[in-house]
């Protein structure tokens, strides 16, 4: 009796770990195309095969908790690849190697899902919504992986006032997640990219964010 019961419960942990992973792509795919606001639990749930419309509440609570849910599903591939990373530069006094731990895992994780991919769409849509804001961007600054890279880029940058570093931070990691949410995009849509590859795209993101830390200042009325 007692294997029956056990054998009972652990398909109903098997169903039901499957029904979260198909509301998590569903919704992951819905929000990128859409837009987090644009589409309602009901929708997801029917995206992702379920006949009950209150899937999403019973399993994840409210869309804030889905939003969350898929954030944390790719944060962990993401923080095991820049860990890696960090290891690896060390002490580097180099700009290069630390923006390269920015932007190689995104770009390498997004490699490794495959074609077509949702998550840098989801996350840029969820990054420009003031409701989930801070749960992409909060949230991953938490990370203490992505703050030794933002400790080891000030570290090549001394002269760079702190008020220009927390521009360039944001500028930073706008231009990474939108300039990969566009070349998902076209990939998904079979556009042309100008980049064969995710390794190839991250080396022209790299050079691109590296010339931006290092652009000249500009102040009001001239002073740099």
């Amino acid at each position: 009796m007692t294997g029956t019961v056990t054998a009972a419960r652990t398909l109903r942990t098997e169903r039901a770990s499957t029904t979260r992973d198909a509301i998590l792509s569903a919704a992951e795919r819905l929000y990128a195309e859409h837009g987090v606001f644009a589409v309602s639990n009901r929708q997801v749930s029917e995206a992702a095969g379920q006949g009950n419309n209150a899937a999403v509440g019973y399993h994840f609570g409210t869309k804030t908790d889905l939003v969350r849910a898929i954030e944390q599903r790719h944060r962990a591939p993401i923080e095991a690849l820049r860990e890696t990373m960090v290891a690896a530069a060390g002490d580097s006094a180099d700009l290069r190697d630390w923006v390269a731990c920015l932007v190689r895992p995104l770009t390498d994780h997004l490699a490794d899902l495959g074609n077509p991919t949702w998550y840098a769409r989801f996350a840029a849509q969820a990054m420009t919504d003031p409701a989930y804001h801070g749960i992409v961007v909060r949230d991953a600054l938490s990370s203490p992986s992505l703050v030794e890279v933002v400790d080891g880029i000030n570290r090549c940058l001394p002269e760079l006032a702190i008020d220009i570093r927390y521009e360039r931070n944001i500028m930073a990691r706008n231009l990474l997640m939108h300039s990969c949410a566009d070349r998902e995009r076209a990939l998904a849509t079979g556009a042309t990219v100008a980049r064969t590859s995710w390794q190839a795209a991250g080396s022209g993101l790299i050079d691109a964010i590296v010339g931006m830390w290092c652009a000249p200042v500009t102040r009001v009325g001239g002073r740099s």
